[in-house]
């Protein structure tokens, strides 16, 4: 037989289970997996499971391929809608195609330049707002408080109502589906059978129907000028008939969940960062008295907050908040020498490529000063992608920075923080890389003369 266009040379990689192939290893194994395909197999690797091809690729070149130049090409795919369709519905995190370019477009005005500037004094407000809850000397879950807090604040922001007496609901509902995605028998068992993973993600999404219904009531009754609901509900579609009630919902559940959860964990896993490097932290202070001299960080100031800055990459390089993007083929390509079948998946971790040797010198040491402008010059254009790239880049990427960065001058400026929990810090991978146990640390405020200790 002489027709080698049927043949597909696949590249290295596991050889898996019978039936279910290397699945079991790719959902089990973490973030740990992914390390290893990388460093045993190189930049392209290949496994099969019952459900088909599946790929990691591992060079900031064809990541670009995928997301950048041939974007068009490839979908979120069946595996992505499968575990956050039943949470997100249609909205824009979900949705493809012309679905999605309309999403984007009702959504994007709440995210101009304009529009974000306003909402650097809420941040600042509603942080100083948190801190005053705590005492010199408590031991507080930092986890916890930071999503309590970026839930203020995009619930705040976005939406333009305070959610007080929702925000245990909302966090239990959040965490109870993102750690009910990672059941290996939702991969494997089809949709119809009753999990209890399943069960629980149902009842997560109820929970946050009725808050979100709740919302939608309070601004249809007092709509406002800006906020993205009120704006929702003003929209009109090509035939100028209104948004439905659902697509209205998933609009809203798409942007508690995404909007407050990314920023969370980054948040939590830069105060466990410079609990451990007191001379970054002493770095960090040094900068904030002599830009701030004691006062509340502005938007004009975030310019001058240029360490401030480094210290928010370097810790979305060691610990991004979303470890891994999945892309589905629609029709065959080729990548890094390699036939891509239509259908195929592709996983592309930033957690694997920002700790990547070959771009970063000492990959897993926290070095804020690394963030000059010509090393990021110097940086492949895909090395570094935090917040995705290409047309589905996250949309928020910009309020997210100026919130991180507010919050921890806000944060710094008041509090010293040491870490109680155990160092080594153990990441489970959801759609967001959440710390497996809640990252306990004592506050202690500070003092004109305070000198910052190093770690015990």
């Amino acid at each position: 037989m002489n027709d080698e266009s049927a043949v597909v040379e696949f590249p290295p990689g596991p050889s898996g289970l019978p039936v279910v192939g290397a699945l079991p290893h790719s959902v089990l194994g973490g973030l740990e997996f992914r390390e290893r395909m990388a460093e045993r197999y190189g930049d392209v690797v290949h496994w099969e499971t019952h459900r088909g091809h599946e790929y990691q690729l591992n060079h900031p070149d064809d990541i670009a391929h995928v997301l950048v130049d041939n974007n068009e090409n490839y979908v979120k795919g069946d595996q992505f809608q499968r575990l956050l369709g039943p949470l997100l519905g249609n909205g824009i995190l979900n949705s493809e195609g012309e679905a999605w370019r309309r999403n984007r477009h009702l959504i994007q005005p709440a995210f101009h330049p304009d529009r974000i500037e306003v909402y650097a004094g809420m941040m600042t407000e509603l942080t100083e707002s948190q801190l005053d809850g705590w005492s010199d000397g408590e031991t507080r879950p930092i986890h916890g408080d930071m999503m309590e807090l970026t839930l203020r604040i995009v619930s705040k922001a976005l939406f333009g109502v305070d959610i007080d007496r929702y925000v245990d609901d909302i966090e239990a509902a959040v965490e109870d589906f993102l750690t009910a995605t990672t059941s290996l028998s939702n991969f494997l068992l089809p949709e119809d059978v009753p999990l209890p993973s399943r069960r629980r993600m149902r009842r997560a999404r109820d929970t946050l129907d009725d808050v979100v219904s709740d919302i939608v009531r309070r601004k249809r009754a007092n709509p406002g000028e800006d906020d993205v609901i009120s704006m929702l509900l003003a929209a009109r579609d090509d035939e100028g008939d209104p948004l439905s009630d659902e697509q209205i919902r998933d609009e809203a559940i798409t942007l508690i969940t995404a909007g407050h959860e990314t920023t969370a964990v980054s948040l939590t896993y830069t105060t466990y960062l410079l609990a451990q490097h007191p001379q970054v932290e002493a770095k960090l202070l040094d900068e904030l008295d002599a830009v701030l001299d004691g006062d509340r960080p502005t938007m004009a100031d975030l310019p001058d907050l240029t360490y401030t800055e480094r210290i928010v990459k370097e810790s979305m390089r060691l610990f991004p908040p979303v470890p891994g993007i999945v892309r589905e083929a629609e029709a065959a390509d080729e990548i890094g020498g390699y036939t891509i079948p239509a259908g195929a998946r592709l996983f592309m971790n930033q957690w694997v490529v920002h700790r990547d040797a070959r771009w970063y010198d000492d990959p897993l040491a926290f070095e804020p000063e690394r963030w000059t402008t010509e090393f990021e010059r110097s940086l492949p254009p895909l090395a570094y992608f935090p917040f995705s790239a290409g047309p589905r880049r996250c949309i928020g990427d910009r309020f997210a920075m100026l919130e991180a960065r507010l919050i921890l001058a806000t944060l710094y400026q008041d509090y010293h923080l040491e870490l109680v929990s155990d160092r080594n810090l153990e990441v489970i991978p959801t759609i967001t890389s959440r710390p497996k146990e809640e990252v306990l640390m004592t506050v202690h405020e500070r003092s004109s003369d305070e000198t910052v200790e190093s770690p015990r």
